[in-house]
């Protein structure tokens, strides 16, 4: 089994993927490499920082120059960098996004053409972080900006206008990519709890079948034991080994649902109810070998579940004393079925609404296409088990 992470990620998948898509830097290696992602886009900064180093700006123009430039990368650092994990709010990027824009238009009209790439970066950081229908806009209106400064600042680098356009774009297909990695991961989490509680409620209702019917075989012939200890202590012998094998088959029993491995057979079902109703002095017609040709295992495992639970039931809380079991063949409208049927004497339980016994194996016919009608009859109670007797035919309603 592979292990899971706390995010739901199987832990070699996630050692593999160092850098982890839509996702918070875990630690300083991450942000560094995700920084490292980032910082080769900054190449569009060449032009600013040459310019302000040309001596052609006054002290003054140069030093707010180089505090505006600082201000403009921190924030779009900050922007991209965060919405990698953690975005920030909705009109806190909105505002960030325009402060962007704003010091674009201000320093190319105040410092000259050099600085015309830092429309690049507003692009970028329109399609990475806005949503999806505004950015749209924001990009579009970007790259009109970016034409008109261009004109009003004599640049001559009209290239640049595909550039910023297509980034923009570019970055929105990003964003959706991140979007849609982020839900498959967590779909895949999903899928995995699910699985997780699948095989739980499976573990569920094997041991409660399971135990519930040896557990109450072993008090039948405790109780057996124990009545014919003083006068036959012969018999109460026989009763000791008795339990002794039925708690050995119980183990075997558990060990292999555990495992998963274990397939309930009907013929060995059948013979365990005889011998169970025997012990509990209830008169029983039981069928002889079925015969199960063509049946689908899943439907016979269904079956052979489904008269343990019957039979469990009829022992522990029915207080019958008489069963009738019988397994027929039927044709209905959908197909041939396999019917199940367990009929008894008694009071049929509580009367308190179904137990865990009946919703289980309600579940575990209607996983092999089968239906369970259970209730009680005019004389006692009756349950009755239909499967599919053919692999493609599902369970009709009716006979």
């Amino acid at each position: 089994m592979r292990t899971m992470t706390d995010d739901g990620l199987p832990a070699d998948l996630r050692a593999e993927n160092s850098i982890l898509v839509g996702r918070t830097p875990r630690n300083r290696t991450d942000a560094v490499r995700k920084l490292v992602w980032i910082l080769p886009w900054l190449i569009f900064l060449g032009s600013p920082v040459q310019d302000l180093n040309s001596g052609d700006h006054s002290t003054a123009a140069t030093a707010a120059g180089w505090v505006a430039l600082a201000s403009f990368t921190g924030v779009y650092l900050t922007l991209v960098f965060r919405n990698m994990g953690r975005p920030f709010s909705g009109p806190a990027v909105g505002a960030l996004v325009v402060l962007l824009g704003l010091l674009a238009v201000v320093l190319c009209l105040s410092l000259g053409s050099a600085w015309i790439g830092l429309f690049v970066y507003v692009s970028v950081t329109c399609g990475a972080t806005l949503p999806q229908r505004m950015a749209y806009w924001a990009v579009g209106v970007n790259t009109l900006a970016m034409a008109l400064v261009g004109l009003h600042v004599g640049s001559d680098d009209w290239s640049l206008i595909l550039v910023v356009l297509l980034l923009g774009f570019a970055m929105m297909g990003v964003k959706q990519l991140v979007r849609t990695t982020v839900e498959l991961r967590k779909a895949r989490a999903t899928v995995a709890q699910l699985a997780a509680n699948e095989e739980r409620l499976r573990l569920a209702r094997d041991l409660h079948d399971l135990l519930g019917h040896s557990l109450s075989l072993i008090t039948l012939k405790s109780e057996l034991a124990g009545r014919m200890l003083p006068d036959h202590p012969g018999k109460a012998a026989q009763q000791v080994a008795d339990i002794e094998q039925v708690s050995r088959q119980a183990l075997v029993d558990v060990r292999a649902a555990v495992s998963g491995y274990r397939r309930a057979r009907l013929s060995d079902e059948l013979a365990g109810a005889q011998v169970a109703l025997n012990a509990a002095d209830v008169t029983a017609e039981v069928p002889a070998e079925p015969g199960l040709d063509g049946v689908p295992e899943e439907s016979e495992t269904a079956l052979a579940w489904a008269l343990r639970e019957a039979v469990t039931n009829v022992v522990r809380h029915s207080g019958a004393t008489r069963c009738t079991i019988e397994l027929l063949r039927r044709q209905t409208l959908d197909g041939p079925v396999l019917e199940l049927s367990v009929e008894d004497n008694g009071s049929g339980g509580s009367g308190k609404g179904p137990g865990n016994g009946l919703t289980g194996l309600t579940e575990r016919l209607e996983k092999a296409g089968g239906t369970l009608e259970a209730g009680r009859t005019k004389h006692g109670f009756r349950l009755a088990a239909r499967v599919p007797a053919t692999t493609s035919a599902p369970v009709g309603s009716g006979a």
